[in-house]
């Protein structure tokens, strides 16, 4: 399904919760708690979207395992919170891979370089020189 029409909000109220499993005033709730945001026509009425759907299915999961509403917030705002650093950490990979290709096409060899990680309170970073042989020289600094 295309993510256009994953979120095309086309149900009403009654079919969602019909889908869903769940009381039309459910629904009301949800949208009341912010767990749930429905489109409106022009008149007002909810129209809800596969996306909503698959937001209620979750919400079931969720309360089935025992959560209160208030619980099913907060893991909602963490799991969309990972997604959204996945995505900054999937930009950051690609910059860093379209970065290295391109020091290696300006005759940076970066060989067995390492990115620089937290290893307790010491990082080590690695400092390279251009030359014929690229030479890397570990330094490492506490802090």
């Amino acid at each position: 399904m295309t993510d256009d029409r994953f979120h095309r909000a086309v149900y009403v109220i009654s079919v969602a919760a019909e889908l869903a499993g769940v009381h039309p005033q459910t629904l009301r709730i949800y949208e009341r708690r912010g767990l749930l945001a429905p489109a409106r026509t022009a008149g007002g009425s909810r129209r809800y979207s596969d996306a909503d759907l698959a937001l209620l299915e979750r919400i079931a999961e969720l309360t089935d395992e025992g959560l209160n509403l208030a619980g099913v917030q907060r893991v909602l705002e963490l799991e969309q919170t990972v997604a959204e650093l996945r995505a900054q950490l999937d930009d950051a990979r690609r910059a860093h891979e379209h970065r290295m290709a391109e020091l290696t096409a300006h005759g940076f060899n970066p060989g067995g370089l390492v990115p620089a990680v937290p290893t307790g309170r010491a990082v080590t970073i690695y400092r390279a020189t251009r030359g014929p042989a690229s030479v890397v020289e570990p330094v490492t600094r506490d802090g």
